[in-house]
């Protein structure tokens, strides 16, 4: 057995690689979860396939998949979201674009950050917002916390978590759009009233409300704002 991880990844991949070359095989496995998915492993397949080496996968578990199937929130279609950004700035943006999803969103959280992710995200989709906590899937200490993010936030601003976090929010309710859309599509027509090309009002909407600048142009046609023509010569 050898150690594959980040921080030896690239490394490492070259040196698998000439072992396949020489006729070895390799199996990549991880002690959790299903490797390549929010673990290493990308770059040992891509240079795998590179060199036409053949990659085939076995099913394992995921807990992207594992979280879904015991979450209790709605699972015939949801998005999976990866890790959430460290910084600031990103992390807002990030859950400030993801406000109207109406899937079920899956996330992977350090468990130094639960806390605070999760106030975040009561923020940016409201605290009535329906989640679960799960930590540590598939091992030992697996456990399951539901609640609202209201709650969630509450319960892990006062303890701590540990282990390998995932976070399964359920996503905005047709009433919560609705509500949503209001403001934002006022603003865009005062913008547009005042003489502002759709483009442009679009990117000032979205610096305001930390939202997608092309969620809120495409909003804003659909609700058949078009915006003011250039003047012709």
């Amino acid at each position: 057995m050898l150690s594959y991880f980040e921080h030896n990844e690239q490394r490492r991949a070259a040196e698998l690689v000439e072992r396949l070359r020489g006729g070895a095989a390799i199996a990549l496995v991880s002690d959790a979860g299903t490797p390549v998915i929010s673990d290493p492993g990308f770059r040992l397949v891509r240079a795998a396939i590179e060199a036409g080496i053949t990659v085939t996968a076995v099913p394992g578990p995921s807990a992207v998949a594992a979280a879904i199937s015991i979450a209790g929130l709605p699972s015939n279609r949801f998005t999976f979201e990866g890790f959430i950004p460290s910084k600031a700035t990103a992390r807002t943006k990030m859950l400030g674009a993801l406000r109207r999803e109406d899937r079920t969103m899956v996330f992977f959280e350090a468990a130094r950050r639960l806390g605070a992710t999760l106030h975040e995200m009561a923020s940016a989709f409201g605290g009535e917002r329906r989640a679960v906590v799960l930590r540590e899937l598939t091992k030992t200490h697996e456990e399951v916390i539901r609640g609202t993010l209201g709650e969630l936030a509450r319960r892990f601003a006062e303890s701590k978590a540990l282990g390998e976090i995932t976070i399964v929010v359920e996503g905005a309710s047709e009433a919560a759009m609705e509500s949503d859309s209001g403001p934002g599509e006022v603003t865009i027509a005062k913008l547009l009233e005042a003489g502002m090309k759709l483009k442009e009002a679009s990117a000032v909407v979205a610096r305001l409300t930390n939202r997608s600048r092309r969620e809120i142009y495409q909003q804003a046609l659909r609700a058949g704002h078009r915006g003011k023509e250039p003047a012709a010569d």
